[in-house]
C-alpha cells in the first residue's frame, strides 16, 4: 500500500519503506516506480502507458521521502534542481547512530571516491585522484539509552555518501554492516530516513515542503519520534 505524501498535476511525492527499489534493477523485484505509475492509471482512469519521471533515488535499505514528476516539464525543471542541490532543494534526513559524534553539530567535508565492484564508497579528508567533495551538516536532536538521533542537511548528493561520512567519523548507522556497525537490522534495512525535501514547485514556483514519517511499525523509531518537541515533527 503506498502513503502518499504529496500529489498534483506534476508531481507525486510517497513514503518510501525500507527494501522498496525506486527503480528496476537486476533484481528483477517490482520497483517503487511500477506502483506509482498502477496507482496514478486506477485513480485518473488513464489509458495507455503512464508518465512517470525519476528526478531522484535514495538507497534500498533507507526510508523516507521519494519525488517523481508526473509530466516531462516537470522532470527538467527537477533534474536541473537536484543537480544544484545546495542552491535549489533542501533534504533532510534523519539517522539513529550508536556512537556519539564528538560534537553536538557540525559541518562535514569529506572527498568520496566510488568502488562499483564492491558498491561502496571511501571517504578522505583531503582531495583524491577521481574523488568529488562531500558536504553535510548534522546536529544531534534525540538520544536514547544506547542510540542517538541525529538530524542531517545534505549539500551534495554523493553516492552512499551520508552512510561513509559519518562511518568516517565513527559514527556508522544503526544496521549498516557494509559502514562498519557491526550487526544488522532485523528487517534488513539500515536506519537512515529521509525526513523531508523542501523546493520550489516547477511549475508554479510555489515552495513546497513534504515531510515523511519514519517507519514508527520500528519500536527505536516511534520510541525517538514520540520523544522530539512537536516542532521538530512538522
Amino acid at each position: 500500500m503506498l502513503e502518499i505524501l504529496y500529489e498534483d498535476n506534476h508531481l507525486i511525492a510517497v513514503n518510501k519503506k525500507i527494501s522498496d527499489i525506486v527503480q528496476a534493477d537486476k533484481t528483477g523485484d517490482v520497483p517503487l516506480s511500477e506502483e506509482v505509475k498502477a496507482y496514478i492509471k486506477e485513480k485518473y482512469n488513464k489509458p495507455g502507458n503512464v508518465f512517470l519521471g525519476i528526478p531522484h533515488r535514495i538507497d534500498r535499505p533507507v526510508s523516507g521521502v521519494v519525488l517523481f514528476a508526473r509530466t516531462s516539464k516537470a522532470l527538467e525543471r527537477l533534474n536541473k534542481m537536484f543537480q544544484e542541490h545546495e542552491k535549489e532543494i533542501t533534504k533532510i534526513y534523519w539517522a539513529i547512530v550508536g556512537n556519539l559524534p564528538e560534537e553536538d553539530h557540525g559541518m562535514l567535508t569529506h572527498y568520496l571516491t566510488r568502488d562499483p565492484a564492491k558498491n561502496k564508497s571511501h571517504a578522505y579528508n583531503q582531495p583524491k585522484p577521481g574523488s568529488k567533495e562531500a558536504k553535510l551538516a548534522y546536529r544531534l536532536i534525540g538520544r536514547s539509552q544506547r542510540y542517538y538521533l541525529l538530524e542531517i542537511t545534505l549539500y551534495t548528493g554523493r553516492h552512499h555518501q551520508i552512510r561513509c561520512q559519518l562511518a568516517k567519523i565513527g559514527c556508522p548507522i544503526k544496521g549498516d554492516l557494509k559502514y562498519g556497525f557491526p550487526r544488522s537490522n532485523e528487517n534488513g534495512g539500515i536506519s537512515l530516513h529521509a525526513r523531508s525535501l523542501t523546493f520550489k514547485h516547477p511549475v508554479s514556483g510555489e515552495t513546497i515542503s513534504i515531510v515523511a514519517p519514519p517507519p514508527l511499525e520500528d519500536n527505536l523509531w516511534r520510541t525517538f519520534y514520540e520523544g522530539l518537541p512537536e516542532t521538530v515533527h512538522s
